[in-house]
């Protein structure tokens, strides 16, 4: 009964969600445009001796633009929810037979779906417009992906948790979120950051979501990640610990 309400939840959400089409542009077109624009303007000025761009447009794009993916899924995860929150109908939700869990578990099933096909129209963009290489272990990279995804949705519902109105939701969490970016290693080293940001870098889980993913994307073993692994589960299960507090509470 309660898997068939997720499923159910998990679908309704999906069409509402699709009905915005700005959002859906945002969510699953614009990481694609990104990822297609930057790659073609350095692309054909590439020659051997340009190692570090080469290096760029074929490893740290892809992630880049996967990270925006992830960041694009939460900043509408924390739209919804603060819009749920403020309109009670997370209280009115919890009226029902779906627990709270469940009705939280279908947003975040929502935005990993919607991050898996996303990535599929990069692949399938990039396979046409730019060689991103023959020899990408999709699977394994979705799976990190999905991973990263998830572990940066838990910041998404404790933003969603503690700002006051909807209306202020998304500012706040892309406030939040998109210098992250900066610092997470996909442009500079973490190690040549000043000691301030290099400390900050340290605890933020882009900081292990970039390593991971460029890992597996280069073909890198599971084995030799399990710490970014496990640091992206540390900041989920921190995250979700302090939101479902916070949501207890309204």
């Amino acid at each position: 009964m309660m898997l068939r309400g997720l499923w159910k939840l998990t679908w309704i959400e999906i069409k509402i969600f699709l009905r915005e089409p700005l959002g859906a542009f945002g969510t699953i077109v614009f990481p694609v445009l990104v990822f297609l624009g930057l790659s073609q303007v350095p692309a054909r000025k590439l020659t051997p001796s340009s190692l570090p761009a080469n290096s760029f447009i074929r490893v740290s794009l892809p992630v880049l633009v996967s990270l925006l993916i992830a960041v694009s899924a939460v900043l509408s995860l924390v739209t919804i929810i603060s819009i749920y929150r403020e309109g009670g109908i997370l209280k009115r939700l919890r009226a029902t037979p779906l627990r709270p869990q469940t009705i939280l578990t279908a947003h975040v099933i929502v935005k990993l779906i919607l991050t898996a096909a996303t990535l599929a129209l990069m692949v399938l963009a990039g396979k046409r417009y730019y060689p991103v290489g023959a020899h990408v272990p999709l699977f394994s990279f979705t799976i990190a992906l999905l991973i990263s995804t998830w572990s940066i949705l838990s910041i998404g519902f404790f933003i969603a948790s503690i700002v006051p109105t909807a209306r202020f939701a998304q500012p706040i969490g892309a406030i939040i979120l998109y210098p992250m970016i900066g610092v997470s290693g996909v442009f500079v080293s973490i190690e040549s950051l000043p000691p301030v940001l290099h400390t900050v870098a340290r605890i933020l889980p882009l900081t292990y979501a970039v390593p991971l993913l460029q890992g597996i994307w280069n073909g890198d073993p599971w084995s030799g990640h399990v710490g970014d692994v496990t640091a992206l589960a540390l900041v989920f299960i921190v995250c979700t610990a302090l939101s479902a507090k916070v949501f207890r509470w309204e």
